[in-house]
């Protein structure tokens, strides 16, 4: 945390952040919850994660997408880079309604891409910058709190962070987006019955939250130090 007295006393500014940290707990847990519940329950049709995202790529073109195993718990992405699909093992082998809606989820960021959908797009061009961003940003940040003679350094590091607060921003509609791209995939090739619809959308809901969540606490993170800097 930053303190505007040197390193002594209470910061009142923390007080901006509250509202979000709590709002990000909140977030982690629906998303931790609903996917454990609806990892336990497979779907009638019974196809695993991997099934339903190679039978997805192959309906909509994307047959030279190769879809491999990734590691860790919840670590499902799709790379824009190298245009591989990756599944993490609790959703690439089982045949749960949470399997299937992340799968499901993910062939739906291979078809904003293969498809050219702008909001990913841009996220793409800027994802450099912001990665930078967020890692360059907090070293000006300090160093401009600290020294009081160079608020150009302050300066510097909200432009650096802003551009990652914005890199979350433009996050939100690409994770909506592929989540609705994933239901209607889901529904039309008929991987999930009418009853377990309602499960899957919790899934992506409570997904999509967490982005909700990190683009808040992005945003009041940078009201935060506009407050610093203007105080000084």
């Amino acid at each position: 945390m930053l303190f505007p007295y040197g390193f002594y006393g209470f910061d009142p500014t923390i007080i901006i952040l509250i509202p979000t940290i709590v709002f990000t707990l909140y977030a982690q847990s629906k998303v931790k919850s609903n996917f454990a519940k609806y990892l336990k329950v497979n779907t009638h049709r019974g196809y695993s994660g991997v099934q339903v995202a190679r039978s997805l790529l192959d309906e909509a073109g994307l047959q030279d997408i190769p879809i491999e195993l990734a590691k860790g718990h919840l670590s499902d992405h799709y790379d824009p880079r190298n245009r591989v699909l990756r599944l993490s093992q609790e959703v690439y082998n089982r045949s749960s309604i949470a399997s299937v809606s992340v799968s499901a989820h993910e062939v739906g960021h291979a078809i904003q891409h293969a498809r050219g959908y702008i909001p990913l797009t841009v996220r793409n061009l800027i994802f450099p910058l912001a990665r930078f961003g967020s890692s360059a940003a907090w070293f000006f940040i300090i160093g401009g709190l600290l020294i009081p003679n160079q608020p150009g350094l302050l300066d510097i590091g909200i432009l650096l962070f802003g551009a990652a607060v914005l890199f979350q921003v433009i996050t939100l509609p690409v994770e909506f987006n592929a989540s609705s791209r994933a239901l209607r995939l889901l529904n039309t090739n008929q991987f999930i019955m009418d009853d377990e619809e309602r499960g899957a959308r919790r899934v992506l809901r409570a997904a999509a939250l967490t982005y909700v969540a990190a683009m808040a606490a992005g945003i009041a993170q940078l009201l935060r130090l506009l407050v610093l800097r203007n105080r000084r």
